[in-house]
């Protein structure tokens, strides 16, 4: 069953696709990029990060930007801020295919020796706010593969897409999920934001057989470490994309999306090493 996967599919084109009829045929529906969107002509969409930039570089932000920032962060700050990594990131659908095609080469055997820290895209979130604020610009927008890749599709791009094949090599043959799971800042920041988010994922142990399949295919598989095979547990860890690959394969259905309550049982489980 692939349901997830489909979803999270549509989801990242009908984005995409919606923007790209902004610029050519003059929708009103989502205009912009992932940096900042204007939804319905009304409602504006701001990446927190780019915004967060731009205040270090010492620029004017305007009253649009700031709103479209809080927007941004109280959605993701309920249902799980690393859900825009698989949800809408267009960047994942090339890393998930590098992941796809290391399971496939069997490259994954390989993958320790190359080991990036995961603590590392928090470091990279902190030292490129200092950049930016040396620099008086905003640093990461100037390489971001988001930008390039989703103003490639949007507007065309040249040599930009040298740097996506660069990061889906990267993935392939060097480390495992390395982009999005060690490098990028973005996901640093919204694992911060979805902390406290009350859409997890749920397991089951008196369901679970302890197959290991969700184990296998979790992009950040530390955050089940600590449930699978132990407990009944929402899965806490806040690098979790909530992307559903785990209930997935989960053929004892013991994984699914659940609303995470106040007093439910909700460890703080620190994924990163």
């Amino acid at each position: 069953m692939t349901k997830y996967l489909i979803l999270r599919r549509l989801t990242q084109i009908t984005i995409l696709v919606l923007y790209v009829g902004a610029n050519i045929y003059g929708w009103k529906v989502l205009q912009g990029d992932l940096s900042f969107s204007l939804f319905l002509e009304k409602i504006p969409l701001a990446d927190p990060y780019a915004v967060l930039q731009m205040l270090f570089a010492g620029a004017a932000i305007s009253t649009d930007l700031i709103i479209g920032a809080v927007i941004v962060l109280f959605f993701y700050g309920i249902i799980g801020g690393r859900a825009y990594c698989s949800w809408v990131c267009p960047v994942n659908m090339v890393t998930d295919l590098a992941g796809y095609l290391r399971r496939k080469l069997n490259i994954d055997k390989d993958a320790k020796k190359y080991l990036i820290s995961r603590k590392f895209r928090y470091w990279a979130f902190g030292t490129l706010l200092v950049v930016s604020f040396i620099t008086s610009v905003a640093a990461f927008e100037f390489f971001s593969p988001i930008g390039i890749l989703t103003r490639g599709i949007i507007f065309g791009i040249g040599f930009g897409w040298a740097f996506i094949l660069a990061i889906f090599l990267f993935d392939l043959f060097v480390v495992k999920n390395g982009w999005c799971g060690h490098i990028c800042p973005l996901g640093a920041m919204y694992s911060i934001v979805g902390s406290k988010s009350i859409i997890r994922v749920k397991h089951d142990a008196e369901a679970c057989t302890n197959c290991g399949e969700c184990k296998k295919v979790c992009p950040e598989k530390d955050v089940l470490n600590p449930i699978i095979h132990k407990k009944s547990a929402f899965i806490s860890g806040i690098e979790c994309t909530n992307c559903g690959r785990c209930i997935e394969v989960c053929n004892d259905k013991a994984l699914k999306f659940s609303i995470r309550l106040k007093g439910d049982n909700d460890e703080k489980v620190n994924s990163s090493k």
